[in-house]
């Protein structure tokens, strides 16, 4: 029997509205792969993104134009080079991972050296509004162990301030989503530093970001507009201090294993994120962050709604997945 691929598309209603610098929503829209092979399924899941041009039925397309190279034997190694890095290929590339798992019986975990994977310490995202609402929101989380902040406004300094002192315990990483500019950085690297933050996400647009390299850096900055597969790595040395790899963007687990053994090869400190997806994306990124510096995979929490099964969280962790799930 030659194998099968097959899409689906599934909404996922987000818990109230989730907000960053470049627009709101209300729900989150996945894209599932099916690979089946002699009776077994694999699946995979990503999730579109319109910052690179990505839509739901430009995605598709491009997993489906696949379905010849998957009958005729294809494989995920293969996939890398047949593909562009971004969400088709990694749905269709986590799904031959779960499927190579499950034919073989050998966990993914297993397959990536690791024995026992542990449970993640993950960050839990405030989405951008007026200060006093962040602030409430960062206080009704002011229990959790890392919060990840939403920003990129003309006024950032109340936002960073108020959610600080809202939650004065917690480790903040800040996430600008290219939105602070060139006269306005060093201004916010110092406010964060004054406020004990412990990591700066994207501050700035990719391809407007040499001044990183020339400035002081108060607060450890990250890489994620600006980086997307291992290619783009050895350009941001100097300009970042830590890169962000999310499957959506390095296109499937495959390509993210060898982008973080470099990135860690030129010295940057590994941030495993995600979009905002179900348990079932998440999955794969939960074994790839193992011993990531940051870890920031709470699409799920997010939601409405999760996909069954669900990964395990409690609190502040998220546990790796049964294999009833991925993997």
């Amino acid at each position: 029997m030659t194998r099968h691929l097959e899409t689906t598309i599934l909404t996922y209603p987000i818990s109230g509205v989730f907000t960053i610098s470049r627009g709101s929503r209300t729900e989150a829209q996945v894209i599932v792969c099916m690979i089946s092979d002699r009776g077994v399924t694999g699946r995979g899941e990503c999730v579109p993104y319109r910052r690179y041009g990505e839509t739901l039925a430009s995605v598709e397309e491009e997993i489906l134009a696949q379905r010849d190279f998957i009958a005729d034997g294809g494989s995920r190694h293969e996939l890398v080079k047949r593909m562009k890095p971004g969400a088709a290929r990694n749905a269709i590339d986590c799904a031959f991972w779960d499927l190579e798992s499950k034919l073989a019986g050998v966990p993914v975990a297993r397959a990536l050296g690791l024995e026992a994977p542990k449970p993640l310490t993950t960050a839990y995202t405030i989405s951008l509004g007026e200060a006093n609402v962040m602030a409430e929101n960062a206080a009704r989380h002011a229990g959790r162990a890392l919060l990840k902040i939403k920003l990129g406004t003309g006024d950032d300094e109340s936002r960073i301030k108020a959610v600080r002192a809202a939650a004065p315990n917690c480790r903040l990483i800040l996430d600008a989503n290219e939105g602070w500019t060139s006269d306005n950085i060093e201004h916010y690297l110092k406010i964060s530093a004054d406020c004990g933050v412990d990591l700066i996400e994207q501050p700035l647009p990719a391809g407007s970001d040499a001044i990183l390299g020339r400035i002081r850096h108060h607060v450890p900055l990250c890489a994620d507009e600006s980086v997307h597969d291992t290619a783009d790595l050895e350009h941001l040395r100097g300009r970042y201090d830590a890169v962000n790899i999310k499957l959506d963007k390095s296109g499937g687990l495959t390509e993210a294993v060898v982008m973080k053994r470099e990135a860690e090869r030129l010295g940057f400190s590994i941030m495993v994120g995600c979009m905002v997806g179900s348990s079932l994306a998440m999955a794969p990124a939960v074994l790839l962050a193992q011993d990531a510096a940051f870890v920031d995979l709470d699409g799920p929490l997010l939601l409405a709604r999760d996909c069954e099964p669900p990964l395990r969280y409690e609190a502040s962790l998220v546990y790796p997945p049964e294999r009833a799930l991925w993997g």
